[in-house]
């Protein structure tokens, strides 16, 4: 049995890797082998992702000591073995997950917390292979703002073009 001062230990440090991450995948390998556990190590050592398997007393009270975040959400999942995978980008721990899981049964996900929204049970998972990052986000957002004047310039620049521009031209005039 640990002692107290190594579960205030393992609860501090627990508290900075939640704090450090806003991407935190609950997942069960329960069933899994030593070999099967020993390849989803080295698949998220190679995504970038961090797992580790925690008592869930001691996740949750990490939780719940970290101000200004709501993780109440993702309790009521804290039963039997937990592996928590800490992630920068939403949907990689979900693409490594489902990777996996193309020659494995499991790991199943039990919750999700990305960005302050919770997402509970494995039926999550196919949608959050699809969530999109911040990166890719402001990426289409700058493709959307370029829409429009791409469609401007294209019809300056067309044949229709010389009409605009004598248009503007004469609209020019006028105003004159």
């Amino acid at each position: 049995m640990a002692t107290r001062i190594e579960k205030d230990q393992a609860i501090n440090e627990l508290i900075e890797e939640i704090k450090a991450n806003n991407v935190i995948y609950l997942a069960d390998c329960s069933s899994m082998n030593a070999e099967a556990t020993s390849k989803l190590r080295r698949a998220c050592h190679t995504s970038g992702v961090r797992m580790k398997v925690v008592k869930n007393t001691l996740l949750e009270k990490a939780m719940e000591r970290i101000e200004g975040k709501d993780y109440s959400g993702l309790f009521p999942t804290l039963k039997g073995q937990t592996a928590v995978m800490f992630a920068s980008k939403g949907n990689a721990p979900a693409k490594l997950i489902s990777d996996f899981r193309k020659k494995n049964t499991v790991p199943s996900l039990k919750s999700a917390w990305i960005e302050e929204a919770v997402f509970i049970g494995d039926d999550q998972l196919a949608m959050l292979t699809k969530l999109k990052g911040k990166e890719e986000l402001i990426g289409d957002i700058i493709a959307l703002l370029q829409s429009p004047i791409k469609t401007v310039i294209g019809g300056l620049q067309g044949s229709g073009g010389q009409k605009i521009a004598g248009l503007v031209k004469a609209l020019e005039e006028r105003a004159a």
